[in-house]
């Protein structure tokens, strides 16, 4: 089988953590070669940031769109997922954004849809008839209860508990070891702060920490 080659857009820590799935995809009998990462702006590159390997910004990717098939977002932050992707999207149309989900990675898949640019990171568990929209995010060792939704550019940090028919809406960031209860929906841009307990509806763009979850301020 050929291999597609495959860029990470970011060169930060979670683009690393983005290129560790990669691996761990390939170990298991996919077949990503791996180019490098590209960046936005080279004069923003710091010192934490995977200098060594990073290829390119948007001008070179542009420039060398024949060798590249697929894209992957190292990007941990739920609007600028978003607009990377759909800026991307319009610049390279041809250039696919597959779906990666970590090998140990759990869900009944043939009821479950997921959208281009997923990132389904390792450790997660999910059950059945869930809906992980185009570009969202979902790190490590997280939970998804049945018929989840989680929407487009929507971040999860890890070990955030998601339970039955909860939907979180575009764009929402959902903090490090959060609970959002059963049906429940968080509206767009909103923020679940981290260790925080949703127990009843969240309006778009409000803020919400502590047990149970309240507005912030």
């Amino acid at each position: 089988m050929k291999k597609r080659t495959i860029l990470v857009i970011g060169a930060g820590g979670f683009a690393r953590e983005v290129r560790w799935l990669i691996d761990d995809l390939n170990h298991q009998g996919e077949s990503f070669e791996f180019l490098g990462y590209v960046v936005t702006d080279l004069s923003g590159l710091k010192d934490s940031d995977s200098r060594d390997e990073v290829v390119g910004d948007y001008g070179w990717l542009e420039a060398e769109r024949k060798r590249v098939d697929c894209l992957a977002l190292g990007i941990g932050t739920p609007k600028p997922r978003r607009k990377v992707g759909a800026e991307l999207k319009q610049l390279l149309p041809e250039v696919e954004f597959p779906p990666l989900i970590h090998p140990t990675a759990q869900m009944h898949r043939p009821s479950c849809r997921i959208g281009e640019g997923a990132l389904i990171c390792a450790g997660t568990i999910g059950t059945v008839n869930l809906e992980l929209a185009p570009f969202c995010m979902v790190n490590l060792a997280c939970t998804l209860g049945h018929e989840a939704v989680v929407g487009p550019g929507t971040v999860l940090n890890p070990t955030v508990n998601i339970s039955g028919g909860v939907h979180l809406g575009a764009e929402v960031l959902v903090g490090t070891g959060a609970q959002i209860l059963q049906y429940v929906t968080v509206g767009d841009g909103a923020t679940v702060g981290a260790g925080a307990v949703v127990n009843r509806e969240v309006a778009a763009g409000t803020t919400v920490v502590g047990i149970p979850a309240r507005p912030l301020g």
